[in-house]
């Protein structure tokens, strides 16, 4: 059978709910086998991600980052997602890479909120006015159609276009006065060190983590970790890998019985808030979400 070739042009059949009902089922499936590569050339790197969950099959998903590529009048980053049969091993179909990378990790945040957020949250603060931010904004803006938005940048002119890009967004000069205001705040910047104070966060609020993804990078300080009840998507990605949590543990400022748990631990119960409490949401990633957000995609492709 010829696989199906996905252009990014298919996201106009998705829709971002029934993406996180098909993220939550994928969980409930037994746990994903995952495994990262990568290969290096210079300054240019290739990683592969690459997941099989029994039922759901296998995805093999190809990062080529060339930081040359911007001079040369192309994209920094390039890749496909090989999706395969989970019976047979035969390719289903390739996916195009930033479909799959817009779907998969927006989607995996607004999962998060949708668990952990207050239903009734009326106002949306978004950290970070790139790529990510934009698909946030468009996420969200669906998942709370009731809300509204507001952008906070270092830059102050990317925040400016930003708003101006954006329906029901505000820009914030302050990043503190903006987390006063919010419900959920969404942060997915490169930050280094803590942007996000915990001395700024009030109960009831979410806290949506995405932008730190190496272990020396932290987007929220200690007081956030120690005050919220937190969450992340996956033990396997985070705990040892990301700053965000590697670092607090390995001071010993929280332990990992304080993770409340990770998606794979939803159908236990455990993804729950009581009125005051302040909910942290790491999203780490990993293959194991590209592969459920692949299938999904096949599946409405499909379906069209």
């Amino acid at each position: 059978m010829t696989p199906d070739m996905i252009p990014f042009e298919a996201e106009k059949l998705l829709d971002w709910r029934a993406l996180t009902d098909a993220l939550i089922q994928g969980h409930a499936r037994p746990k994903a086998e995952i495994g990262d590569t990568f290969l290096y050339r210079g300054d240019d790197t290739m990683l592969t991600r690459s997941a099989w969950i029994d039922g759901l099959g296998i995805a093999v998903k190809t990062a080529n980052i060339m930081p040359g590529n911007p001079g040369r009048g192309e994209p920094m980053i390039h890749g496909a997602v090989n999706l395969y049969d989970d019976v047979t091993g035969l390719l289903d179909a390739i996916v195009d890479f930033h479909l799959v990378t817009k779907w998969k990790t927006a989607g995996d945040s607004v999962l998060g909120a949708r668990l952990l957020a207050r239903p009734d949250s009326k106002v949306i603060l978004i950290v970070g006015a790139g790529t990510v931010g934009r698909n946030l904004r468009e996420a969200y803006g669906a998942m709370f159609p009731q809300a509204r938005f507001l952008i906070w940048n270092r830059s102050p002119d990317g925040a400016a276009r930003f708003a101006d890009d954006c329906d029901k967004t505000d820009v914030v000069a302050s990043l503190e006065d903006g987390v006063a205001q919010a419900d959920i705040i969404t942060s997915a910047t490169m930050a280094a060190d803590p942007l996000i104070k915990g001395d700024w966060l009030r109960p009831g609020q979410h806290l949506d983590l995405i932008g730190a993804y190496r272990a020396d990078m932290r987007e929220a300080d200690d007081t956030a970790l120690t005050r919220a009840r937190p969450f992340m998507d996956s033990r396997d990605t985070v705990l040892d890998h990301i700053g965000e949590f590697k670092d607090p543990l390995a001071r010993g400022v929280i332990k990992q019985g304080d993770v409340v748990g990770d998606l794979y631990d939803h159908k236990h119960g455990v993804f729950t808030r009581q009125p005051d409490d302040i909910t942290l949401y790491k999203n780490g990633g990993g293959a194991h979400l590209d592969l459920m957000t692949s299938r999904y995609i096949l599946d409405a492709w499909r379906a069209k």
